[in-house]
């Protein structure tokens, strides 16, 4: 047997022991940036590898992402609904912007003290091809508009709004941010606060009005520069729970999920480092490599 074949397999194994854990009928794991071509990977394996079993359509999603274009976490978000009732996300280290978009998709999520979440701050791509974050871009145009009209600009900033910010980019942007803004109030009260039938203070009872304000509410402070600072911001599990109110299930707390959890993403890094690969979509049984 292959070296590669060995280490496969036992991804596989790992990932047989989370599912059991979480009691789901299949486990999904995508490593690396959501980038176009990645949603075509994500469709191709799960129509033709996953079992989705009638009586217990529950998707696990194992995520690890710098982000990416919410455009396309939007076509992998309505395709795994397409297929699953239940999408729960399991994130031991890290998914930021996009990619918390994405997590906010989830019925419930996975956590635990090391992982971060992010602030919302899709990417983009401009004229040149690059990937760039679109609130920093957003958020300093504003700026110097706003010195603008207060009659306190300067000419070096004047000449940077005529030469560096593209109007038509800009309009892209605001776009990216609006989407990402929508999609996560979407999913929220769909997905994640579809079961909150009562307030746990007080009682009351939560109406789609609640949801959809908590909704609002979570969005922005997602969306809050001024507080996270930067588009790579590490949002702790406490912080999501104790600031943003959202109910995260801590992994931590159970040693055996918790080692299975380590054993597999670890021996994922390492597998991939050594093959060189950025970006990987792993199911119980196929390991592919996206190369776009």
């Amino acid at each position: 047997m292959k070296a590669d074949e060995f280490v496969e397999r036992q991804l596989d194994e790992c990932a047989k022991d989370i599912k059991k854990n979480l009691e789901s009928s299949d486990v999904l794991t995508i490593y690396g940036d959501l980038v176009g071509g990645v949603d075509n990977l994500i469709r191709d394996i799960v129509e033709e590898k996953l079992h989705k079993s009638s009586d217990n359509r529950k998707l696990t999603v194992i995520l690890k992402t710098l982000g990416g274009y919410i455009e396309i976490v939007q076509r992998i978000v309505e395709t795994i609904r397409h297929h699953y009732d239940v999408v729960d996300f399991l994130v031991q280290d890290y998914a930021y912007s996009a990619g918390t978009v994405f997590v906010m998709s989830g019925d419930a999520i996975h956590m635990d003290y090391f992982s971060r979440l992010g602030p919302i701050d899709p990417q983009v791509q401009n004229d040149s091809g690059r990937q760039v974050p679109a609130l920093g871009y957003l958020i300093q145009w504003e700026r110097l508009l706003k010195k603008a009209q207060d009659s306190n600009i300067s000419l070096p900033e004047v000449q940077l709004m005529v030469e560096k910010f593209d109007q038509a980019e800009l309009y892209q942007y605001e776009q990216a941010r609006e989407l990402s803004i929508s999609l996560l109030e979407e999913w929220l009260v769909k997905y994640k606060f579809k079961n909150w039938k009562v307030t746990q203070s007080r009682g009351i009872e939560v109406t789609t009005k609640m949801k959809k304000e908590r909704a609002h509410e979570i969005a922005m402070k997602l969306n809050d520069t001024d507080k996270w600072h930067t588009h790579g911001y590490g949002i702790s599990m406490d912080v999501l729970r104790q600031e943003l109110n959202v109910i995260i299930d801590d992994f931590g707390k159970n040693p055996k999920m918790c080692s299975c959890v380590k054993e597999y993403c670890s021996l994922l890094d390492d597998y991939m480092q050594k093959m060189g690969h950025e970006t990987i979509v792993h199911v119980i049984g196929s390991y592919k490599q996206f190369a776009g």
